[in-house]
């Protein structure tokens, strides 16, 4: 049986909004209805359409979606490389709509790091590794935001080193190391400003699945012993596997998120990872059903709903005409 809100009870529920605090008021990123429009010889594309997301202190999560999905351009917005169009977008506090170039370049120094794919976008060629981990200590300092002096940025510089097992290459410049150990000292760099999230695009895009994962573990331990939040944002599926939550994004708005958690096995003890999707519903109401529920259905222009008293049920057109 349907039951239909009063108009008591939408007065109450719209009560109820007005004094709920702010979307991701608790949230390290929030992005509310985040737009970023591009105009390309006279016409308008719009990456990124009215896209939600949360992301908490301390998570690992990754980014995934098709080449032209948006997910580039959103992380590229997060990481203070490019401007959002419209809509609302905060990390570690800041908002993004609204600051100033010299505040940007702040921010993206003290607040945000960032690996690129391309391994010789993140290391100074004619530095060593050590250097290169110390050089974002050097700037900062030269604007006034720290007092580690040469030793103190030698000694951070080695001890992120150490953390990511490429303690041996300090002293080695780009070309004398492997690619995994190259990508390795770039999330040393990353990390050297003790930034509030590190964001990674296609990390392990030209590594062999053993490097990359000896890079998801470099990950891993900054997440775990710094208690950085990482956000890896890629079109590989199969990273989804190496973190505890994935979000997809389709067509420029957040689609689905793949949650795991580990189980223990009563029968035999041993522990799994048990991962559950799920469709995303943003802040308008909308929802992306999966591409193959449609397919299945033959799902098209519009669906029938039914709200029942625990669950909607969705189904296809069947009218003729």
């Amino acid at each position: 049986m349907t039951t239909n809100p009063t108009l008591t009870d939408l007065a109450d529920r719209a009560a109820a909004a007005r004094n709920a605090p702010a979307y991701g008021h608790d949230a390290l990123i929030a992005c509310d209805r985040l737009v970023r429009v591009f105009s390309t010889g006279g016409v308008e594309v719009q990456a990124l359409q009215g896209l939600d997301l949360l992301v908490r202190k301390g998570e690992l999560m990754a980014l995934v979606g098709a080449s032209g999905s948006g997910k580039t351009t959103l992380a590229n917005i997060l990481a203070g490389l490019d401007t959002p169009t419209a809509g609302a977008a905060r990390v570690a506090g800041h908002d993004l709509l609204t600051m100033s170039a010299k505040d940007r370049l702040t921010y993206r120094r003290e607040v945000v790091g960032f690996v690129w794919q391309q391994t010789s976008r993140n290391l100074l060629p004619y530095l060593t590794a050590a250097q290169n981990v110390a050089l974002p200590l050097q700037l900062r300092g030269r604007r006034g935001g720290s007092t580690r002096g040469r030793r103190a940025r030698a000694g951070r510089a080695l001890e992120l080193l150490e953390l990511l097992d490429v303690a041996d290459c300090r002293g080695r410049r780009p070309q004398e190391m492997s690619g995994g150990q190259q990508q390795r000292v770039a999330i040393a760099v990353a990390l050297a400003n003790e930034p509030s999230v590190v964001f990674a695009d296609e990390p392990t895009g030209e590594l062999d699945s053993h490097t990359a994962e000896q890079i998801f573990a470099a990950f891993r331990t900054a997440n775990e012993r710094l208690g950085t939040t990482v956000v890896i944002v890629t079109h590989d599926q199969a990273v989804a596997g190496e973190v505890r939550r994935t979000v997809a994004i389709r067509d420029g708005r957040t689609a689905t998120e793949v949650l795991r958690h580990s189980e223990v096995d009563e029968a035999t003890g041993h522990e799994r990872v048990v991962a559950r999707e799920y469709a995303v519903l943003d802040r308008a109401g909308r929802l992306q059903l999966p591409d193959e529920y449609l397919h299945a259905l033959d799902m098209r222009d519009r669906v029938a709903l039914e709200l029942e008293a625990d669950h909607i049920g969705v189904w296809p057109d069947r009218q003729e005409g």
